[in-house]
């Protein structure tokens, strides 16, 4: 029997603004053993002894320098307009981790390799793609993303790079209340005839599929995964409490 996970103090490296609602936190953390694809839990300490915590998707790849957490402020909640509005770098706090092992992917998985973030559900997607480029992995990869407007998409200039650098991947980007900027993206929300399109226009055929995102939009396109042939053992999804 796996002993728990304890907690320990990390020390914040830097707080940066990535989106309108998105900050990166790094984290002056080493995790051995980390997966791509786990989550790290936050907890903060009030100073009369309330406590709250969290669980934060990792972005950064298995073994960089510093662990990195994009982080979607929820105006209600109560750990994510902290790192928003008051946490700056030397501030300490607590974690543990990592965390799960269903949501993941190892280099030598291989593909091709199916992703589909809505939101600030690309961050655990995010960590695979940094890893299988680190590995120089040229397996072949998609990632679709759905995001309200371009301002919201999450490291998109690192994704643009890594396009352009990488011909065996591929990044489809979905905007619902904005225009397309690029003739292959969309303007609409992913359904069941929006996946068959882009399965046709990448034309592989996903050994793995990971989705993540909140549960409407899990849920939609897992369906639609299957609707289009993609069979349930190999669909991956993750869930979280976000717009």
């Amino acid at each position: 029997m796996t002993a728990p996970l304890g907690w320990q103090e990390v020390v914040i490296d830097e707080v940066r603004r990535c989106t309108p609602r998105v900050v990166s936190v790094s984290l002056r953390l080493q995790l051995p053993g980390q997966l791509a694809g786990q989550h790290l839990e936050l907890r903060l300490t009030a100073p009369d002894g309330y406590q709250a915590q969290r669980s934060y998707s990792i972005a950064s790849a298995p073994g960089a320098a510093r662990v990195e957490l994009l982080i979607e402020r929820l105006d209600d909640g109560e750990v994510s307009p902290w790192f928003h509005d008051v946490a700056t770098a030397g501030d300490a706090i607590e974690a543990r981790g990592p965390i799960g092992g269903h949501f993941v992917w190892r280099p030598a998985d291989g593909g091709p390799l199916l992703l589909v973030g809505g939101g600030s559900g690309v961050v655990p997607l995010l960590a695979m793609l940094r890893q299988r480029r680190a590995a120089g992995s040229d397996a072949p990869a998609l990632l679709v993303c759905s995001a309200r407007t371009h301002d919201e998409l999450i490291a998109a200039d690192e994704l643009h790079a890594m396009e352009a650098a990488d011909p065996a991947f591929r990044w489809l980007v979905v905007t619902t209340r904005e225009a397309r900027r690029r003739e292959r993206d969309q303007e609409r929300r992913i359904d069941a005839a929006m996946l068959q399109q882009a399965l046709a226009d990448w034309g592989e055929v996903p050994r793995e599929a990971f989705v993540c995102g909140a549960t409407p939009f899990v849920e939609a396109v897992a369906d639609g995964l299957r609707h289009n042939g993609v069979p349930a053992h190999a669909i991956r999804t993750e869930r979280y409490g976000g717009a």
